[in-house]
């Protein structure tokens, strides 16, 4: 780790489909993070699979079952630098399934990058009452994770087309939650991205001239490192209990 680079964990969570790992990944990649050789591996092998679109979410799933069904199961993690931080992303599983790796990446987390699907019916799916969406950001909160940065994905989706009517529209949804839920909307980053084409991801996109805030990347470099309390007592997350008789 870099003497010079203070460290952040970051957790990336929302709705499953919302695009958590492709994001993520895609991330990685544009910051360096992993080779080009290795990710025109992961590209061959999942246009041999027909799950093409998956290579970029291939970098943080790497179970067998992940990949056959284009979910995160278990949690992972992966390191990358910014200007000012060593961050290590912990991509955490959008599925209901498997909320306790979910919220075990979670308490490790000083920051969390929540991804909303901006799709029609994708959005409206993950927000409802049956969505990952809410209780995600209800269960950071809850975590103490009291950083958000929000990625306002697929803006590229045929049937978003980039528009800013329907991200001002999906901001003003997902800003109204998580002011009930404890948060500070003002305080939070609401950028469109595309989790796929790269729109936003680490410079502005010139297919959205209308959006004037930063980049995703430069809201990571915005984050503050939290105070580490190291003076207090130790806090240990347990995900499971085991008894082995014998």
């Amino acid at each position: 780790m870099s003497e010079d680079l203070k460290h952040l964990s970051m957790v990336v969570i929302g709705h499953i489909d919302a695009g958590k790992s492709t994001t993520t990944g895609h991330l990685i990649y544009k910051c360096g993070g992993i080779e080009q050789r290795t990710m025109e591996e992961y590209e061959k092998e999942a246009k041999e699979l027909g799950k093409e679109s998956f290579k970029y979410a291939w970098v943080l799933d790497n179970l067998k079952a992940e990949r056959e069904r284009g979910i995160t199961i278990d949690i992972s993690l992966w390191k990358f630098k910014t200007k000012k931080y060593q961050y290590t992303i912990i991509d955490a599983p959008g599925h209901r399934d498997f909320i306790k790796n979910m919220i075990t990446g979670t308490s490790q987390a000083d920051v969390a990058l929540l991804v909303i699907d901006a799709s029609q019916r994708g959005f409206e799916a993950g927000i409802s009452k049956d969505g990952q969406t809410r209780e995600h950001a209800l269960l950071a909160y809850t975590l103490g994770v009291k950083q958000m940065i929000v990625a306002i994905n697929k803006m590229d989706d045929s049937s978003v087309k980039y528009d800013q009517g329907r991200f001002l529209e999906v901001k003003e949804e997902v800003a109204a939650y998580l002011k009930k839920v404890g948060y500070k909307p003002m305080k939070i980053p609401f950028i469109p991205v595309s989790g796929w084409e790269g729109d936003n991801m680490i410079e502005k996109s010139a297919n959205m001239p209308w959006y004037d805030g930063p980049c995703l990347l430069e809201a990571l470099d915005n984050t503050l490192p939290p105070k580490r309390l190291i003076d207090k007592p130790l806090r240990l997350p347990i995900q499971d209990v085991y008894k082995i008789g014998g």
